[in-house]
């Protein structure tokens, strides 16, 4: 018994208090950080920033006006072909042959596509075969008719001799009467034959489908063993036309003016054109008309914009451009209007021409009413309002109030 106890002794863990000084040095240590951790903390709710979050713009003046033209609009629109046309037949029939391919030239009258036109030249000899009979006809009558002359004027100067009676001389009246009606039907049967055989040649003709002006193939629509038909609704396999042709010189560019704006436009204005796929080539162009209805559903006036510049490979249609409204540039000796300055559109609440922007001051907002001018591109120039050098606040202008504090974004 004593030996177990002793074994037991010896399994103890043996919890010597420790030396007094070691103690509190750590527990001074655990409170230093705590206390730190708090004064951090008390003073980052203290110097916590209570703005919301905008970025600035400086405002930039515009300059003096100068003798070049400037824009006072700026609208983005399409390229569109004035001149386009699907060509096709004017008769139902196979396609035998295909002559065009997608950009290819094609010149006025140029043959495009050919027809099977097997029965149609049947039509065409039947038609001439019954115009030679006809007139054969005719022909007959005219020999029976002069012959019956003959015989009329010899038997009456046989009467003045008394050799015939006047019943012979009737007769042969008669007979030279009934010829000439039949001269007569005989020729209205070769008129009617040779209308028929016209009506053979142009059905014959409209069988070669031709190209009704100069032009570039855009679309190439029908194939070899297609059927083409004019009055085809779609659907099925039954094609509308051979292809489509678009004249180049017709280009030109429509776009969509706000109509608060409209009165900045006028016919024949000078204008420049940047299409979307080259924005560093500036297009000269001008105002071709304004086009007199408004849309209702999104507030605008189409306005069509010629280019001075035609037949330039590089614009297609259907592309997209923008086209800056130019002002007149100010005659010799005329004094220069002040420019203003110069604003991204962003910064600005557009209503008409005018707008609000808000100004940053001493980290506060202020909210101005401005006057606009001319726009360019993604630029407002504001005429009264704004002067250059003062901040404008970029942002959710919803969020804006005059007075309240902001914190500036890089």
């Amino acid at each position: 018994m004593n030996d177990k106890a002793a074994l037991l002794n010896q399994l103890k863990i043996d919890r010597a208090p420790e030396p007094d000084g070691e103690v509190g040095v750590g527990r001074w240590i655990v409170i230093g950080l705590i206390v730190a951790a708090l004064i951090a903390a008390v003073a980052w709710w203290l110097m916590r920033p209570d703005g919301i979050a905008v970025q600035v713009a400086r405002v930039e003046s515009a300059g003096g006006a100068s003798g070049a033209p400037a824009s006072t609009l700026d609208a983005s629109g399409y390229v569109v072909a004035r001149r386009m046309a699907t060509v096709s037949s004017e008769i139902t029939g196979k396609v035998i042959e295909v002559l065009i391919e997608e950009g290819q030239r094609v010149a006025a009258g140029q043959i495009v596509g050919r027809l099977d036109d097997t029965n149609i030249r049947a039509s065409f000899d039947q038609a001439q075969a019954q115009l030679a009979l006809a007139r054969a006809s005719e022909q007959q009558v005219r020999v029976q008719l002069d012959n019956a002359q003959r015989d009329y004027e010899r038997r009456q100067q046989l009467l003045a001799r008394n050799f015939v009676s006047q019943a012979d001389v009737d007769n042969a009246r008669t007979t030279l009467d009934n010829l000439k009606a039949q001269l007569v039907t005989a020729q209205r049967n070769s008129e009617v034959a040779s209308r028929t055989v016209n009506v053979s040649q142009k059905n014959l003709d409209d069988t070669v489908v031709r190209a009704p002006f100069a032009g570039v193939i855009t679309v190439k629509a029908a194939q070899t063993g297609e059927i083409v038909s004019p009055l085809s609704a779609g659907g099925g396999f039954t094609r509308t036309g051979i292809g489509t042709i678009v004249d180049m010189e017709s280009l030109e560019v429509e776009v969509d003016v706000n109509e608060s704006f409209i009165n900045r436009v006028s016919p024949a204005q000078p204008a420049l054109i940047k299409l979307n796929a080259y924005p560093d080539w500036e297009i000269p162009a001008e105002v071709i008309a304004i086009i007199p209805t408004a849309d209702r559903a999104k507030a605008t006036v189409k306005v069509r914009v010629g280019f001075k510049q035609k037949g330039d490979p590089r614009v297609l249609p259907d592309m997209g451009a923008r086209v800056a409204f130019l002002s007149a540039a100010p005659s010799a000796g005329a004094v220069a209007a002040p420019a203003g300055v110069r604003v991204p559109a962003r910064a600005v609440q557009v209503s008409g021409d005018t707008g609000v922007a808000w100004v940053v001051r001493d980290d506060k907002l202020e909210r101005r009413a401005v006057k606009l001018g001319p726009s360019q591109g993604e630029t407002l120039t504001v005429l009264a309002g704004l002067s250059a050098g003062e901040r404008v606040a970029i942002g959710d202008s919803s969020t804006f109030a005059d007075g309240q504090t902001v914190i500036v974004k890089p």
